[in-house]
């Protein structure tokens, strides 16, 4: 049986029965409550892939106090250890917090993570230095969704309609807004909506939107509501379109969308994705960071990885690395030391 996602509520109510444990002087020793640690990973909204994946990865790594031990069929997490999924804004909002040591670690797109450690795009003078990289996860497509019938002739027929661009602070609306400017069109030319992708989903289905943008892995939960209940279409970027992306996007590579992801959707859809990633900052202890990485890489943390979520299956540890060395972001040193304990590092 599947153990709860470690979210925000879920922890909460964690606490309220160990502080009655506590207040009991019983069940749970005094020194089982001082080693008690909490760590924070931002994720996304609600609707998105981040949020799901985040707390299938904060079950992983979780071993609170009064555990069963590993071998015993219990946790086999960071013994002490709670992490908790937050809710969040995505990449850009979350590698900020991690700047500023409101999080402890946080996924991220690869085109944000690249931007903030070097101080560049959005992050123009405020370079975050102290992000450091645990793993490579998996592949985030960029979905352009579209009312049920509409269709496009090209990214630039976007212009003067109601966009979707996500949410302010995320690595989607950062990509989005350098993919239509590309395409010469400003946000003074569209009726842009910076929601997350539940809400855009909403506006979709009300009418209230013509299109809107959003990257994640797939299937995208928000998504196959909307697919299964008002119907959407996908728009299918063109050859030409995609080198062009590329060009401005380097992370941002050539990538499909199967017919049948979701349903209606029975053609392929050509498009760009970006890597996400585990990220964390250069402050956590080194002896934390290799327990963590050693925890998500844990056989039964495979188990939880291919049953949480459909993406959770191409999380793994042979590709932990890919694409890592193009983004001139450092490892955490635990996390380094981890992967030359396993030889993928020499």
């Amino acid at each position: 049986m599947m153990r709860p996602i470690l979210t925000t509520r879920f922890v909460a109510a964690l606490l309220v029965l160990a502080g009655g444990f506590l207040t009991l002087g019983s069940s749970l020793p005094e020194a089982s409550a001082q080693e008690m640690k909490f760590f924070r990973i931002g994720t996304g909204s609600a609707g998105g892939t981040y949020f799901p994946i985040g707390g299938i990865i904060a079950n992983a790594i979780s071993n609170p106090p009064g555990s069963r031990p590993c071998d015993k069929g219990g946790s086999c997490g960071v013994p002490g250890l709670v992490a908790i999924a937050q809710s969040t804004n995505a990449s850009a909002h979350n590698v900020t917090a991690i700047q500023a040591g409101q999080m402890e670690a946080g996924l991220t797109g690869a085109a944000t993570l690249y931007q903030a450690y070097h101080g560049v795009g959005k992050f123009e003078g405020k370079r975050k230095d102290k992000l450091r990289i645990i793993a490579q996860l998996y592949p985030e497509d960029m979905h352009l969704v579209l009312a049920k019938g509409t269709k496009l002739k090209s990214i630039a027929d976007l212009k003067g309609k109601r966009v979707g661009i996500g949410q302010a602070g995320s690595g989607t609306q950062i990509a989005v807004l350098t993919i239509l400017k590309e395409f010469g069109i400003s946000r003074n030319d569209i009726t842009p909506a910076e929601l997350n992708n539940a809400q855009s989903a909403e506006r979709i289905a009300d009418g209230q939107l013509d299109a809107y943008f959003y990257a994640a892995g797939t299937p995208v939960a928000a998504m196959v509501q909307l697919a299964t209940t008002k119907g959407m279409d996908l728009y299918s970027m063109t050859d030409e379109e995609i080198k062009r992306i590329n060009k401005v996007l380097p992370y941002y590579t050539p990538s499909m969308i199967p017919a049948g992801t979701y349903e209606g959707v029975d053609y392929d859809v050509k498009t760009v994705a970006v890597n996400g990633l585990l990220v964390t900052s250069a402050d956590q202890p080194a002896d934390l960071i290799y327990a963590i990485t050693k925890a998500l890489w844990n056989k039964n943390s495979r188990r939880l990885l291919d049953n949480g979520h459909a993406k959770g299956k191409v999380i793994r540890l042979e590709t932990a690395l890919k694409g890592v060395a193009g983004l001139k972001v450092p490892l955490h040193p635990g996390a380094e030391k981890y992967y030359r304990e396993v030889g993928m590092l020499k």
